[in-house]
């Protein structure tokens, strides 16, 4: 990062799936966390659809969404994140409905996050190799819109006002797996971290390690910056921090 490197007090980290925040943003999380910041990890589905196994038919969700749920709260715990919350929308169906904005917009009211951290809702195509997923366009979208202009707007949503959600404003808002990155941030010292609670979602991973690939996912964002493993965000800064500068 060319800027004194930012370190939120408070954050939220918005993904679609159990395991989304530890194959993308789990090392910065993991280092915000050892800053003293209070993290907390909203999972929009419970990943329930996770399994291509024949033996298996639609009664096999409600437990596989439990393990799965689990496997994101010892992940979480490996993180230092102590806060989780599953919205339990249907896996392999999101759309970035009012109701789901609505819902992220309360969490942003109550908790009230410096920063939001979420996935991109444009991207589509990463190499020629991966479809993005539509559950992270779409929990991305939601995302999106819940910071701004919901989360800030007094007259939208006006029911989280009897509720007693006040507007809050995220001073700025985390983007991965963007194609214009333009803050990279240094995991050197939490890639550890980031492998092991990837480690822990074992109903998706079997047999896998994927530490090799996750170190060099890193060292490829770093090249060219500096940093021997990084992660790679466009950041919207919001609310311009007078003390930074």
């Amino acid at each position: 990062m060319s800027e004194k490197e930012y370190f939120p007090k408070r954050a939220m980290s918005i993904q679609a799936h159990p395991d989304d925040q530890e194959f993308t943003v789990a090392g910065t999380l993991a280092r915000w966390v050892q800053a003293r910041c209070e993290v907390m990890s909203v999972i929009v589905t419970s990943g329930e659809s996770g399994s291509n196994e024949p033996s298996r038919d639609g009664s096999y969700k409600l437990e596989l969404a439990r393990l799965r749920e689990a496997e994101q709260s010892s992940a979480n715990s490996v993180l230092g994140i102590h806060e989780t919350v599953f919205l339990h929308y249907p896996d392999g169906e999101l759309e970035p409905t009012l109701n789901l904005r609505r819902d992220l917009t309360r969490l942003i009211r109550r908790y009230k996050p410096e920063a939001v951290v979420t996935g991109d809702p444009q991207g589509v195509f990463y190499g020629n190799g991966y479809i993005n997923h539509p559950d992270h366009r779409a929990a991305a979208q939601a995302a999106l819109y819940a910071v701004f202009p919901s989360s800030e707007t007094r007259l939208i949503f006006m029911e989280l006002l009897t509720e007693g959600y006040e507007p809050h404003k995220v001073k700025r808002l985390y983007v991965h797996g963007s194609e214009k990155s333009d803050t990279w941030v240094d995991i050197a010292g939490t890639i550890g971290i980031k492998i092991s609670a990837l480690e822990k979602h074992i109903s998706q991973l079997g047999d896998w390690d994927p530490e090799k690939m996750i170190r060099e996912w890193a060292a490829e964002e770093g090249k060219g910056h500096g940093l021997e493993y990084a992660e790679a965000f466009k950041v919207m800064t919001l609310v311009e921090d007078k003390s930074e500068s």
